[in-house]
C-alpha cells in the first residue's frame, strides 16, 4: 500500500498540481514577492559597483554608502524630472482626447464616404484611441508605483545588499563546500547584471534618441514620451510598439498627419538601430532565449506578477534556464527555452563525447 502511495506521488499528474499550487500561492502573495524581486534585481546591478570600488582599494562600508547614496540621487533626480511633466500631461488630457475623438469620427466619416459603411457608433464603441491618451496617463503612474511602498523596496534593498556577500559562502556551505555550487550562483547574477545593466544603457540611449528627435519635430511633453520610450523598452518585443502609439496619437493632435508620420519614423528608425546594430554588440552573446520563449515569458510573468512580471521577464526565464542547465533531467527543458545556435551546440557537445567514448572502448 505504501509503494502504491509513493509510486502516486511522484506521477507527472501530482507534479503539474504541485507547479500549479505553487504558481497560485504565488500570484496570491505577489505584493509580497513583488517589491522583494524588484528589491533583488536591483541589488544584484549595484553589487557590480561595491566590488568594483573595493577593488580599488576603497573599504567596504565606504563603497557600500557610496553607491546607496548615487542610488538616492538619481531617484529623485528621476522623480523631480518627471513629476511636473506627468502632473501637466494629466491635467491637459481632457482636452487632447476631444480633439483625437473628433478626428476619429472623421476619419470613420471619410471611410463610409467611400462605400465602406462601417457603423460609426459601434466602432466607436470597439476602438476608442481617445483613451489611449488617458491610458498613458494611468500607465505612467502605475510604473511610478510599481516601486510599490518606496521604503519597503529600500529596506529590502539595503538588507539585501548587505547580506549579498555572504550569498556565494552559504551556497558553497549547503552543497558540502563545493566549487561547483559556487560557480553555479555566480553565472546566475552574472548573467542577470550583465543583461539589466546592458539593458538599463541600452534603454538610456532609447530616451534621449527619441526626446531629442522629439524636440525637433515640436511634439509637447518630448520628456514624458521619452521616458515611456525607455522603460517601455526593458519589455520584449512589444514595450517599443506600446511606447510609440500614443507618442505618436500625441503628434498627430497636436500638430497634424506629417509631423505623426516623423514621430513614427523617428521611433522606428532609433529602435530598428539599437535594436538590430546597437544591442547585439553590447549585449554579446546574447539573451541564450529563443525569441518565441522572450514573448511567452513575457505573458506569463506578466500574468504572474503585473507590470513588474513583464519588465523582469527576461531576467526571471534567464535564471530558471540556468537553473535547469545544472540537472541532467532538466537539461531537456533548458535547450527548449534556448536558442537553435546552444541546441546545435549541444548536439557537438554529445557527438564530442560519444567518440570519446568510443574510442576509450576500442582501446
Amino acid at each position: 500500500m505504501n509503494k502504491n502511495i509513493g509510486s502516486v506521488d511522484g506521477s507527472p499528474a501530482v507534479k503539474v498540481a504541485a507547479f500549479i499550487i505553487i504558481f497560485a500561492g504565488v500570484i496570491y502573495a505577489k505584493s509580497i514577492i513583488t517589491p522583494f524581486l524588484f528589491a533583488l534585481f536591483i541589488s544584484i546591478i549595484c553589487a557590480q559597483p561595491i566590488t568594483w570600488l573595493e577593488k580599488k582599494g576603497t573599504p567596504r562600508w565606504l563603497a557600500f554608502l557610496l553607491v546607496i547614496f548615487g542610488m538616492i540621487l538619481l531617484f529623485y533626480g528621476f522623480v523631480f524630472l518627471i513629476g511636473r511633466t506627468l502632473s501637466s500631461f494629466t491635467s491637459d488630457v481632457s482636452k487632447y482626447t476631444s480633439t483625437l475623438t473628433n478626428i476619429s469620427n472623421s476619419f470613420i466619416q471619410y471611410l463610409n464616404g467611400k462605400g465602406l459603411k462601417i457603423p460609426q457608433d459601434q466602432l466607436s464603441n470597439l476602438v476608442q484611441p481617445a483613451k489611449i491618451l488617458e491610458f498613458t496617463a494611468g500607465a505612467v503612474n502605475e510604473l511610478f508605483s510599481m516601486v510599490g511602498n518606496t521604503f519597503l523596496v529600500f529596506l529590502m534593498f539595503l538588507f539585501i545588499i548587505m547580506e549579498f556577500g555572504s550569498f556565494a559562502v552559504k551556497i558553497k556551505a549547503i552543497f558540502g563546500g563545493s566549487d561547483e555550487s559556487t560557480a553555479y550562483f555566480s553565472t546566475i547574477t552574472q548573467n542577470i547584471r550583465q543583461y539589466l545593466g546592458m539593458k538599463s544603457l541600452i534603454c538610456l540611449l532609447t530616451s534621449i534618441c527619441i526626446y531629442i528627435a522629439l524636440r525637433i519635430i515640436g511634439v509637447d511633453y518630448p520628456l514624458l514620451w521619452a521616458l515611456i520610450a525607455g522603460l517601455m523598452n526593458y519589455i520584449p518585443n512589444i514595450g517599443s510598439i506600446i511606447a510609440a502609439v500614443p507618442a505618436v496619437l500625441f503628434a498627430l493632435v497636436q500638430l497634424g498627419t506629417g509631423s505623426a508620420i516623423w514621430t513614427l519614423v523617428s521611433f522606428l528608425l532609433v529602435n530598428n538601430i539599437l535594436g538590430n546594430f546597437v544591442e547585439p554588440r553590447i549585449m554579446g552573446k546574447g539573451l541564450g532565449l529563443s525569441t518565441l520563449v522572450v514573448f511567452l515569458s513575457l505573458i506569463f510573468w506578466g500574468f504572474i506578477f503585473g507590470t513588474v512580471g513583464m519588465f523582469l521577464s527576461v531576467p526571471l526565464t534567464m535564471t530558471i534556464k540556468i537553473i535547469l542547465e545544472q540537472n541532467e533531467n532538466t537539461r531537456w527543458l533548458a535547450i527548449l527555452l534556448g536558442t537553435p545556435t546552444e541546441a546545435k551546440r549541444h548536439i557537438r557537445h554529445k557527438e564530442h563525447e560519444r567518440k570519446e567514448q568510443e574510442q576509450t572502448a576500442g582501446v
